[in-house]
C-alpha cells in the first residue's frame, strides 16, 4: 500500500467518523451522563470535586470531565465540544498504532494496523458515543508505543512521556491504564531473558512522576469523600474516595466488592467483539491462533517474533473476562493491539500467498457472503426504519456496491481485495448509520426530542421538573439546567411545568384538571433495540408517550 492509498482511505474513514461527531445527539445513559457532570463542572467551577445533577459523583475518574469541561469553556456547550476531546484521543490512537507497528514491523503493516483500527465497527461507535473507554484508548496506545520506543531507544524522554501517559490513562478509567502495559511486556521481556528490564532503578522515577501527577484528582477525592466519609453512592456509604477508585473500582470486580454485577462469563466480551471488530473479528482469530502456533514452534525462549501485541491483548481479555461486571467496551482498549496482530497476519499471508491459496480463497469467499450481508443491511436501514433516505442513500448504497464490484473483478490478489472491499463497506454502512439512522433514532429519546421542541417554539424550559418518567441525562445537558426529580405529587405546584409519561400524567389532572399539555411525544431506549421498534408497522407497541403539561388548577 502506498501513502497516497493509505491517506485517502483514512480521510475518507475520519470524514465518517467527524459526521457522526458533529450530527448525532448525545445518547443516553453515559455519553449524556458524561457530558452533563462536564458541564456542571464548567458551571460550577469544581474540577477537583465532582458532582451529577448537584450530588456527589464517585464512579470514574476526572479526565474526561476537565478537557471535556475545557473544550466547552473554550467553544461553548454543545455535543460536538463534549466530544472533541476524545476524537481528539482516538487519532492518537492510530498515531501510537502507526508508531508502535512501524517500530516492531514495517510500514505497510503500520498502514494496515491503522486502517484496521479507524474500521472496526466499534472505532465509529466511540467517535460519536463517548465513554472513558474512548479517551483510555488513546492514552494506553500510546504508552504502549512509548514504552516500546524507550526499549529501543534507552531514552529517558521516552520513559517520562510514557509514565505520564499511563497517569493520564489512570486518571481517564483507573489502574487499568497501568495494567494493561504490564501485560503486554512482562512476558516479553520475561520470554527473552530481559531481567534487568523488571528491577530496573528508573521505574522509581516513573512512580513518582505518576504519584504526582496523581496528586489534584486524590487531594480532590480526599477531600469530597475521605474527610467526610459516609455519603452514600448506590445507597453504599462510602468511607474513602481513594480506596474506592484505586482498589474498589477495579480490583473490587473480583473481590465482590463492587457494585456492579452483570454479564459475569468468560466468553461475553468474545462474544461482543464480533460485532465491535467487524469486519475483521475472524481474521484477526485467525491471526491470534496463527501468532501462538508461530510462537509455540519457536519455543518459548527462542524469541524471533514481536509478541506484545499477542500478550497485551490476552492477558488483558483473561483479566477482563474474569470480572464480576463487564460491559462490550471494556475489551477497546486493546483494540489497537490486536490491529497490530491483524495487520502483522495479512503481511505474513501476503507473503504466503501460494502456499495459503486454499485458506485465502475459503476465507475471502466467507467474508465475500458477510460482505452481502451488511449490503443488505445498509439498504434496510437507508429504507424502512425511518423511512427513504432518498437520493443520498441511493448514492451511498449504490455506490458502495459498485466499488466492491470493481474491486472484486480488479487484478489485484484476494488479501488486497479483501482489505480494499472491508475498508468501503464500513465507510459505507458507517456513513449512513452517523447522517441518517442514528439522527433518526435519536428523535426517539425524550431528552434531546423536547429540548429541540422549547427551541422552536421559545419555551422557558428551565421552569420544567421530571414526574415519574424515566431521567435523561440528554435533557439536563441540553437543556444547559439541572431538571429537578419530582417523586411525590404532592410537591407540585400550580404553574409549574411537569414533562411525565402519559399515564402518571393523567392522573395529575385529578389535582389539577386545567392543566395545559404543550407537547406530546414517545420515547425508547434507543440503547435496547428490538425488531418490532425498527419495523414502523410495530413500532408503536415499543414507544411510551409523554407529554409536557403546564399545571392548572
Amino acid at each position: 500500500m502506498n501513502k497516497n492509498t493509505f491517506w485517502l482511505l483514512l480521510t475518507a474513514i475520519l470524514g465518517v467518523h467527524l459526521i457522526g461527531v458533529f450530527s448525532i445527539p448525545l445518547m443516553d445513559i453515559d455519553a449524556s451522563q458524561y457530558a452533563s457532570i462536564s458541564r456542571e463542572m464548567l458551571e460550577r467551577k469544581s474540577f477537583l470535586q465532582i458532582y451529577d445533577l448537584g450530588k456527589d459523583y464517585l464512579d470514574k475518574p476526572p479526565m474526561l470531565f476537565w478537557l471535556s469541561a475545557l473544550s466547552m469553556k473554550i467553544f461553548g456547550i454543545s455535543d460536538w465540544a463534549y466530544r472533541l476531546p476524545s476524537f481528539i484521543f482516538l487519532i492518537l490512537a492510530l498515531y501510537a498504532t502507526f508508531k508502535f507497528a512501524q517500530l516492531k514491523y514495517n510500514q505497510t503493516v503500520a498502514y494496515l494496523a491503522v486502517l484496521i483500527l479507524a474500521s472496526c465497527q466499534a472505532f465509529f461507535l466511540i467517535a460519536h458515543d463517548v465513554r472513558t473507554d474512548t479517551m483510555l484508548m488513546g492514552w494506553v496506545a500510546l504508552t504502549i508505543w512509548l514504552i516500546a520506543k524507550w526499549e529501543s531507544s534507552k531514552a529517558w524522554q521516552d520513559f517520562a512521556l510514557a509514565m505520564v501517559a499511563i497517569a493520564g490513562g489512570m486518571m481517564t478509567k483507573g489502574p487499568i491504564a497501568l495494567v494493561v502495559p504490564v501485560l503486554a511486556f512482562a512476558p516479553q521481556w520475561f520470554f527473552e531473558k530481559k531481567w534487568a528490564y523488571f528491577f530496573k532503578p528508573i521505574y522509581l522515577v516513573g512512580i513518582i512522576i505518576i504519584g504526582i501527577l496523581l496528586i489534584p484528582m486524590s487531594w480532590g477525592l480526599y477531600q469530597q469523600f475521605d474527610l467526610q466519609p459516609g455519603k452514600l453512592i448506590n445507597n453504599i456509604p462510602i468511607q474513602s474516595g481513594l480506596r474506592f477508585y484505586y482498589w474498589t473500582q477495579s480490583f473490587g470486580r473480583y473481590t465482590g466488592e463492587n457494585y456492579y454485577h452483570e454479564m459475569s462469563y468468560p466468553t461475553f466480551l468474545l462474544e461482543n467483539m464480533l460485532w465491535s471488530f467487524l469486519p475483521w473479528i475472524f481474521i484477526f482469530i485467525w491471526a491470534f491462533i496463527a501468532k501462538f502456533i508461530k510462537m509455540f514452534n519457536e519455543g518459548l525462549f527462542d524469541v524471533q517474533t514481536e509478541r506484545i501485541s499477542f500478550f497485551g491483548f490476552f492477558l488483558t481479555y483473561l483479566v477482563l473476562s474474569r470480572s464480576q461486571a463487564q460491559l462490550p467496551h471494556y475489551i477497546f482498549v486493546v483494540f489497537p493491539l490486536a490491529a497490530v496482530l491483524t495487520a502483522a497476519h495479512f503481511a505474513a499471508i501476503l507473503e504466503q500467498a501460494d502456499r495459503l491459496h486454499k485458506w485465502i480463497k475459503w476465507f475471502f469467499g466467507f467474508h465475500v457472503f458477510i460482505f452481502l450481508i451488511l449490503l443488505i443491511a445498509m439498504g434496510l436501514i437507508s429504507n424502512i426504519p425511518f423511512g427513504k433516505m432518498g437520493l443520498l442513500g441511493s448514492l451511498i448504497l449504490f455506490g458502495t456496491f459498485i466499488i466492491m464490484i470493481k474491486i472484486g473483478f480488479s487484478h489485484q490478489n484476494l488479501i488486497q481485495k479483501w482489505i480494499a472491499m472491508s475498508l468501503v463497506l464500513m465507510t459505507g454502512l458507517n456513513l449512513i448509520l452517523n447522517s441518517f439512522f442514528y439522527p433518526h433514532l435519536l428523535q426517539y429519546q425524550w431528552g434531546n426530542k423536547l429540548v429541540q421542541q422549547a427551541k422552536e417554539n421559545n419555551w422557558d424550559i428551565k421552569k420544567t421538573a421530571l414526574y415519574r418518567i424515566p431521567n435523561s441525562n440528554a435533557f439536563h445537558f441540553y437543556g444547559q439546567h439541572i431538571f429537578p426529580i419530582i417523586k411525590d405529587s404532592t410537591l407540585l405546584k400550580e404553574g409549574q411545568w411537569v414533562v411525565a409519561d402519559s399515564i402518571p400524567a393523567q392522573a395529575l389532572l385529578l389535582d389539577f384538571p386545567n392543566s395545559t399539555i404543550l407537547y406530546h411525544g414517545n420515547r425508547f431506549h434507543v440503547t435496547l433495540l428490538t425488531l418490532e421498534f425498527l419495523n414502523p408497522a410495530t413500532r408503536s407497541k415499543e414507544l411510551t408517550p409523554y407529554v409536557l403539561m403546564e399545571l392548572k388548577k
